[in-house]
């Protein structure tokens, strides 16, 4: 879950499954004169879509800290048995319907703790904290799992959709963890050969607007709504009292739109 608390200490709350949406709606429209649609077009955006679906689980019970007064980011979930559990299974789920939509979201989880596999400068992943054994077995046992796909696979497509997944993930995270502001992200493919890579400005505008340099989508401008929850306060005197003013929260919608430079 993406956690922000306002200025007014009210509690800003996105499910870490509506945001992995917002990215599959960047995969979606991804590809124009400028940038190559993603291929195998329906796997790769069915990937990016659900590359989250390990947090369903925890939507249904999410946490509160009471001593520190505070429900955790999806940074700060303690990476327990059943979290692990709860990844493993989107894994194995996604790849029983689309084997490579799931060998994509494998490597997205396991990157995740491996810098992003060096997909992206920029912006910088913040260092991972010492993984436990539980961990570095999810880890390695997944790892194993994608080499064996990746056997008959066309090595550099499968990268660049990695990438890209990067991409879109990084996008979307751009407008749901806090409000626009000046940022880059790179590199980004920009076909399917090595070393198509480039520079992605995105610079805040007036009336949620937000332009994109260059511009990789296959509309003239492209709008995107975020479900979220607002709560007025950010402390609550125990987990219950948090979950149930989560769940009685109304959904509200964040309204943005992608827009050329030019």
């Amino acid at each position: 879950m993406i956690v922000r608390e306002e200025p007014d200490r009210s509690l800003l709350l996105i499910n870490q499954t509506d945001h992995a949406a917002i990215s599959g709606l960047f995969a979606a429209h991804w590809g124009n004169n400028e940038f190559a649609r993603p291929r195998p077009y329906e796997s790769v955006v069915r990937a990016t879509i659900f590359h989250d679906a390990g947090w369903y689980r925890y939507q249904t019970s999410p946490r509160y800290d009471v001593a520190a007064g505070k429900t955790p980011g999806f940074t700060q979930v303690p990476l327990d048995r059943a979290q692990l559990d709860a990844f493993q299974w989107a894994i194995d789920w996604l790849t029983g319907i689309d084997p490579y939509a799931g060998l994509l979201i494998n490597k997205h989880r396991t990157g995740l703790w491996r810098g992003r596999y060096r997909a992206i400068t920029h912006p910088p992943l913040p260092i991972a904290p010492q993984l436990g054994p539980a961990v570095e077995s999810f880890i390695a046992e997944n790892e194993a799992q994608q080499r064996a796909q990746e056997q008959t696979l066309d090595a550099t497509e499968l990268w660049v959709n990695y990438q890209l997944l990067q991409v879109w993930d990084l996008l979307s995270l751009y407008f749901c963890v806090r409000p626009p502001y000046q940022q880059h992200v790179e590199p980004v493919p920009s076909g399917y050969r090595t070393g198509e890579g480039v520079r992605l400005d995105l610079s805040p505008l007036e009336d949620g607007r937000v332009s994109i340099d260059p511009y990789p989508f296959d509309l003239p401008a492209l709008p995107i709504s975020i479900p979220y929850r607002h709560l007025p306060t950010a402390k609550f005197a125990d987990e219950t009292a948090f979950r149930a003013a989560y769940f009685q929260a109304l959904p509200q919608l964040m309204r943005f739109e992608l827009v050329p430079a030019h």
